[in-house]
């Protein structure tokens, strides 16, 4: 079995990130040596602590973005050439490169260079991020050995049909264990979670103005960011915020919001940003809650209409609050949606995620 060489460019408590935590966590299980290659200061920091697993080595570097794009782009194409040379350090060793996400370009290149198996574990939607995402789009399909793809939809988007695998992510063990689902409670709480971050197209401003419009119910907003951040966004947009919304900062452990949710939302604005998957809805469904969600993407493909929520783009803030009361005022179709959502959860395994990764890695 060769050793895996695992690149990822960021390190924090987003989607991406936690996905690898998963897979890794399930590769070492089955005896895989993995080399993770990243930047400090996020969920990753904790993998040795939850995995206990000397077969897991660590290399990272200091990287964080800044307000000022030059800035941010430097920084970024430093890792790219740090990384490049990390992975030439591979070169006698029977490796594969592991690509998470399409930013970690300068190892791919490498490991391309040097004839080795390079997979990518694709994320995102390149064809609606801007020119550097579609540029790098545009390498991975021409130097990947194998892509993983996490969604249907995003697959549509790849003009390489051969090597391309679809593998949806899943939710680690010690997540969904935790899970309780209490239909009765999470009805009578009437609160609306929503976890995302300030970025435009995450909805923020949208989920403001729904919970000044439905007073009568709890809205709870948790952003990936740093609370001075969240200040200084809220200054700046003149925004209210409502009495019964409340804001959290960055969380390491966001298992208590889901336990105390009655619903959650995905504010995604389709015309600016596309979710290829939809963590945050696999993870309320795992709770049993119902979902809102945009109406295309791969978070489309894990909901239908009335049985595990429901599909409505952001520019319809009235359909949304009107779904949102329907949910949370009338016990028959809540507890109905509750049900949807836990069934739809366990279609989503570890242990097949893992497998046709584990397959994809090794070429089988």
């Amino acid at each position: 079995m060769k050793k895996i060489v695992c690149f990822h460019l960021y390190n924090d408590f987003s989607g991406s990130p936690k996905v690898l935590k998963v897979v890794l966590e399930g590769l070492l299980q089955r005896g895989c040596a993995v080399d993770l290659v990243t930047s400090r200061g996020g969920v990753l920091d904790n993998a040795q602590c939850t995995i206990h697993n000397s077969q897991l080595t660590f290399r990272q570097y200091n990287y964080k973005f800044s307000e000022r794009g030059v800035v941010t782009a430097l920084r970024y194409v430093w890792v790219q050439i740090y990384t490049f040379f990390v992975a030439l350090g591979y070169w006698r060793q029977d490796v594969v490169f592991y690509i998470n996400t399409i930013l970690p370009v300068g190892p791919a290149v490498a490991g391309w260079l040097m004839r080795k198996r390079v997979v990518y574990h694709y994320h995102e939607n390149a064809d609606v991020k801007g020119r550097l995402y579609r540029a790098l789009a545009w390498v991975m399909q021409r130097i990947a050995t194998e892509i993983v793809c996490v969604s249907e939809y995003q697959r549509l988007f790849l003009k390489r049909v051969e090597g391309v695998t679809v593998v949806p992510n899943a939710l680690p063990k010690e997540f969904v264990e935790r899970a309780v689902v209490d239909v009765e409670r999470a009805f009578e709480r009437g609160r609306v979670l929503m976890l995302g971050s300030l970025k435009a197209y995450k909805g923020t401003r949208e989920f403001v103005e729904l919970a000044r419009r439905l007073e009568r119910y709890e809205f709870v907003l948790v952003l990936n960011e740093e609370q001075e951040n969240i200040d200084a966004y809220i200054a700046k947009n003149g925004l209210v915020v409502p009495p019964n919304l409340k804001i959290f900062a960055r969380q390491v452990d966001v298992v208590s919001f889901y336990a105390e949710a009655s619903m959650v939302l995905n504010l995604s604005n389709k015309n600016q940003f596309i979710e290829t998957f939809g963590l945050t809805a696999l993870e309320a469904m795992v709770f049993g809650l119902p979902v809102v969600v945009p109406t295309v993407g791969g978070i489309a493909e894990m909901v239908e209409d009335g049985v595990n929520g429901w599909k409505v783009d952001v520019q319809e803030l009235d359909e949304i609050a009107r779904r949102i009361d329907e949910a949370l005022s009338d016990r028959e179709v809540y507890e109905r949606l509750a049900a949807g959502a836990v069934a739809q959860a366990g279609r989503y395994s570890q242990q097949a995620m893992v497998n046709s990764l584990q397959s994809a890695v090794d070429g089988d």
